[in-house]
């Protein structure tokens, strides 16, 4: 399962978590506002009481329960809204006209005092019914923060696996190519000392030479490459001529943009050559019949941009949000490795950018590659 579908999982059991909790959360709700709706019926009651009581009434029972509430606002007002009293209530001392203000929630209940006078009690939610109401919002919060968390975690720890098996599986090709390469070239050798005329004994020791530049491209993946200050417009033109000799003669390269000019950039040229190639390779696997692959060139104060543009069937959206992801190919024959190792080159290696700058079904795709220029210009 991937860190998305992972993820999607995670917050769905999330929102079922919270929206049991709120249902939860606001039946209790509603069951303590039905209660503080009955206690305000008790203290009008009480307070009704107290106002009509007598000189010689026992009033001490009536006034331990209005004085029981000391957690709902209450304002008692008159007919016109002027509150008269409040309890539980902060800066209520001076007169003011309630419902202008629109400050409790609840009300009234009348208090008849006698036949042409009726006070109002108005009454607002506790403290702790106020408090209970936010505490689906505070749960759905701390969960948020609990998924953003693990998805990091499990995202940093994949590609911290991912780095290992790099590291590993470039390592271990580099070491199993090692010695079938010394082998062929002992016997490249030997055939060159006993047919020194041969004219495919020296083509022999070119492709022996390319195995063996294949295997340190390799062993440097597998460790921390040196970068150094360095002209790129020869990596990029090996990569073209290395190319234009394995392709159709249907296919054109234009590398026309790179002759008469140098552009310094911090790099491993090994490296980005392999990079460069890469991206050549699929840019030919992508073009079906006559074609064309395009080269430019960009600069700014710190980085150079080198758009790498073809005429081929193109990538659709579903497939952009894929290319760079380990193991994703939409070839019949492939590995998916080719992408993400590039990316992996640029980025990681060069302190660059690899980003599919464009692609257009039936039209053709640009990638882009952005190299750091020397700190000293």
């Amino acid at each position: 399962m991937s860190n998305r579908q992972i993820g999607t999982t995670v917050l769905v059991i999330a929102m079922i978590i919270v929206a049991i909790s709120v249902l939860f959360t606001n039946n209790l709700a509603r069951t303590l506002q039905d209660e503080e709706k009955k206690n305000m019926s008790i203290w009008a009651d009480a307070t009704r009481q107290l106002i009509l009581a007598d000189n010689d009434a026992d009033i001490d029972f009536v006034s331990s329960i209005i004085e029981k509430n000391t957690t709902i606002p209450v304002y008692i007002c008159d007919e016109n809204g002027k509150v008269l009293a409040s309890r539980n209530v902060e800066g209520a001392s001076d007169p003011q006209i309630l419902k202008s203000s629109n400050q409790a929630h609840h009300g009234p209940i009348e208090l008849k005092i006698d036949e042409s006078t009726t006070q109002y009690i108005y009454w607002d939610d506790s403290s702790l019914l106020t408090k209970l109401r936010y505490v689906p919002y505070a749960q759905f919060a701390l969960i948020l923060i609990f998924i953003t968390i693990s998805v990091f975690v499990m995202t940093t720890a994949q590609r911290s696996e991912q780095n290992r098996l790099w590291v590993g599986l470039s390592k271990e090709t580099a070491h199993q190519l090692g010695t079938p390469i010394s082998s062929l070239n002992a016997w490249q050798q030997l055939l060159a000392d006993q047919y020194p005329n041969d004219e495919y004994v020296p083509q022999m020791k070119r492709d022996i030479d390319r195995l063996q530049m294949i295997a340190d491209r390799f062993q440097k993946i597998g460790s921390e490459p040196a970068l150094q200050a360095e002209n790129i417009i020869p990596v990029l033109q090996n990569a073209v001529a290395y190319m234009r000799a394995r392709i159709s003669n249907r296919v054109t390269i234009d590398d026309s943009c790179l002759s008469g000019v140098e552009r310094v950039v911090m790099l491993n040229a090994p490296l980005l050559q392999w990079v460069v190639e890469n991206l050549l390779k699929n840019a030919v696997d992508a073009i079906s019949g006559n074609g064309s692959i395009v080269f430019q060139l960009h600069e700014n104060e710190h980085d150079v941009m080198i758009d790498i543009a073809d005429t081929g069937k193109g990538i659709d959206a579903k497939t952009q949000r894929r290319i760079f992801e380990p193991g994703f190919t939409s070839k019949e024959r492939g590995w998916g490795l080719g992408l993400p190792l590039a990316k992996r080159i640029v980025e990681q290696y060069h302190g660059g950018k690899l980003l599919l700058k464009s692609s257009q079904t039936g039209v053709g795709t640009t990638f882009r590659i952005v190299l750091k220029k020397p700190e000293n210009g």
